[in-house]
C-alpha cells in the first residue's frame, strides 16, 4: 500500500490547503486567482468528504476532496448520482507511489457505497501525466462536458461509470 487513506483531521485542514496551493502552483496547473480557494481547506471539508493520504509516519502526503451531494464544490456532479473529485494533490516527495491512485480509488469506493452512478470530474488541458491515470482506471473524455471557469482555462471532463458494488 503506498499510503494510507483516511479522512482529514480537523488539525490537518491548514496544511491540506497549504500542499494543495503547493503542488497546483508548483506546477503551474491554476491561476493565481485560484489560490485562495484551493488553500481553504477548511470552507472545503464543510461541503465535501476530505480524505488524506499519510505515511508509515502519519505525514501528509497527498489529499483529495470527494463532492457526493453537489452543493458549492459539485461543478459537474449535477444529477443526485453524480459523484465528482475534486483538487486531488500528491506531495512532490511522493510522486510516482500510486498515492493519487490511492485517493482516486478510495473516491471511487466511497461513491459507489453511496449509490452513485457515475463519477464525473474536471482537469486542466494541461495535466497530461493525470489525463493518463484517469484513462488507466477506465474515465473516459467527455468533450461535451468541457468548460472554462476563467479567460484562457480550458477544463476537461472525464465520466466513469460506476458499476454497483457486488455484495
Amino acid at each position: 500500500m503506498p499510503a494510507t487513506i483516511r479522512p482529514v483531521r480537523t488539525e490537518e485542514l491548514a496544511a491540506v490547503g497549504a500542499l494543495t496551493v503547493g503542488v497546483y502552483r508548483a506546477q503551474g496547473l491554476a491561476p493565481e486567482e485560484y489560490s485562495a480557494s484551493l488553500a481553504d481547506a477548511e470552507k472545503r471539508a464543510q461541503h465535501t468528504d476530505v480524505l488524506v493520504a499519510v505515511d508509515a509516519a502519519d505525514q501528509l502526503i497527498g489529499a483529495v476532496a470527494l463532492v457526493l451531494n453537489g452543493g458549492p464544490y459539485a461543478e459537474l456532479a449535477v444529477a443526485d448520482d453524480d459523484a465528482e473529485f475534486r483538487m486531488l494533490a500528491v506531495s512532490p516527495d511522493a510522486r510516482g507511489r500510486g498515492v493519487g491512485t490511492a485517493l482516486i480509488q478510495a473516491c471511487l469506493g466511497r461513491a459507489r457505497a453511496a449509490g452513485k452512478r457515475r463519477m464525473v470530474i474536471s482537469t486542466g488541458d494541461r495535466m497530461s501525466a493525470a489525463h493518463r491515470r484517469y484513462e488507466a482506471l477506465g474515465f473516459r473524455r467527455a468533450p461535451h462536458l468541457d468548460w472554462s471557469p476563467l479567460p484562457g482555462e480550458k477544463l476537461l471532463a472525464y465520466v466513469l461509470d460506476l458499476a454497483p458494488s457486488a455484495g
